[in-house]
C-alpha cells in the first residue's frame, strides 16, 4: 500500500520561498494540501508563485528585520509548519572575508533563523507544529574557501539541536543539510565567480557529489515534506544529509 505524506489543513511558512529550494518546497507543500505563505524579499516573484498555487499568499519579508517579520506574522494568525530556507553564500577564506561580509552572512543565515523562529514560537506551540531549518553539508565539515558560509550553516545545525532540547514536546525541529543543489543560487555563484568558465565549473560541481550530479530542488522539498508529516512524528533534533553521498565519501 502506498504512503502519502499529507499536509492537508496545515498552514506552512517558507522563507526565501520565491526561488530555488524554497520555491520547490512551496510547490510540493501546496500539492500536499498545505496553505502556503511565501516569504521573500522579492514580493513580485513571490506573488507570481502564489498566483499559481491554491491557498497561497505572498509576503515581502526581510528575515533580518524584526519589524518586517512582525508585520508578516500579524497576517498569519495560525502556523503549523515553518521552513527556514532564506540564506546567502560567500566565497572566501578567513583572510579573504571582510568583517562586513562576515557580519552580513550571519545576519541573514543565522539571525534570520533566530528572528523568524522566535516570532513563530507562540503559533508553533499552539499547533504542536514542525520546523525544518535548511542548513548545508558546509555546516558539517569544512569546504575550501567557504569560511563564513561554513560558520553560519554550522550555527543553523546547532540551533536546530538546541531548540529540540528546549521544546521537546511543544513542537518538532529538524534540519536538512543538502549537498550542492542546481538552483538560481548556484547560477549566481557561477556568474559572479566563474563567468568565463561556467560549464567547466558546473561539471566540477556535479562531479564532487559521488552520485555524479547536483541535487534537484524538488528532492530537497520532498524530504522536507516527510519531516513535516505525521509519519515523521518521532524525528526531532535530527540533521539529515541529502548530498549524493558527499559526506559519506
Amino acid at each position: 500500500m502506498g504512503v502519502s505524506f499529507s499536509l492537508e489543513g496545515r498552514v506552512a511558512l517558507v522563507t526565501g520561498g520565491a526561488s530555488g529550494i524554497g520555491e520547490a518546497v512551496c510547490r510540493v507543500f501546496a500539492a500536499a494540501g498545505a496553505a502556503v505563505c511565501i516569504a521573500d524579499l522579492n514580493l513580485e516573484v513571490a506573488q507570481a508563485l502564489a498566483d499559481e498555487l491554491p491557498q497561497a499568499r505572498a509576503f515581502r519579508c526581510d528575515v533580518t528585520g524584526a519589524a518586517s517579520i512582525d508585520a508578516m506574522f500579524s497576517a498569519i494568525p495560525r502556523l503549523d509548519v515553518l521552513i527556514n530556507n532564506a540564506g546567502i553564500g560567500l566565497v572566501g577564506s578567513i583572510e579573504e572575508t571582510s568583517p562586513d561580509d562576515f557580519e552580513r552572512l550571519f545576519r541573514v543565515n543565522v539571525d534570520g533563523v533566530y528572528l523568524v523562529t522566535r516570532a513563530a514560537i507562540p503559533r508553533l506551540v499552539e499547533s504542536h507544529g514542525s520546523v525544518v531549518n535548511i542548513s548545508s553539508v558546509a555546516g558539517l565539515f569544512g569546504i575550501r574557501r567557504r569560511f563564513a558560509y561554513c560558520a553560519t550553516k554550522g550555527a543553523v545545525v546547532a540551533m536546530t539541536k538546541q531548540l529540540a532540547v528546549d521544546y521537546p514536546t511543544a513542537f518538532r525541529v529538524n534540519c536538512i543539510a543538502p549537498g550542492t543543489v542546481e538552483t538560481p543560487f548556484v547560477e549566481g555563484y557561477l556568474e559572479r565567480y566563474h563567468k568565463h568558465e561556467k560549464e567547466k565549473v558546473r561539471a566540477e560541481l556535479h562531479a564532487r557529489q559521488p552520485i555524479g550530479r547536483m541535487g534537484k530542488p524538488d528532492e530537497i522539498a520532498h524530504l522536507a515534506l516527510y519531516l513535516c508529516s505525521e509519519q515523521a512524528a518521532f524525528m526531532n533534533g535530527s540533521v539529515v544529509t541529502i548530498d549524493g553521498g558527499w559526506t559519506a565519501a
